[in-house]
């Protein structure tokens, strides 16, 4: 089954979600922000999009500039700074069997249909 990794407040996750209604495939809503991700779901999200842990990382985000970006942390270090920070996860995420995409641009999500 897809999942879709959401945050309802993003205009972008919120595209992704329209996307797949209009695929008419069956889907689950992953709210990650809501419900937490464990550091084995996001491993594995890592290597279906075949991305290291810092390619997944919202940059832009003031937790990130605040209190990780100067410092050299290594892939185990920034997994645990997205599952206790979550907001620093890119979106949206959309998983197909082994396959994912972080839908940015939209049209992505047709690559692992």
């Amino acid at each position: 089954m897809i999942k879709i990794y959401h945050n309802p407040r993003c205009s972008k996750s919120r595209e992704g979600l329209q996307e797949l209604e209009i695929i008419n495939q069956p889907f689950e809503v992953v709210k990650y922000l809501e419900n937490s991700i464990s550091t084995a779901e996001l491993t594995m999200i890592l290597k279906k999009l075949n991305y290291k842990p810092i390619d997944l990382v919202r940059k832009n985000e003031s937790i990130w500039k605040e209190q990780f970006k100067d410092k050299k942390l290594s892939d185990d270090e920034i997994i645990a700074c997205m599952i206790a920070n979550p907001k620093l996860i890119e979106r949206p995420i959309i998983v197909n069997g082994n396959k994912a995409v972080v839908a940015r641009p939209i049209e992505k999500i047709k690559e692992i249909l």
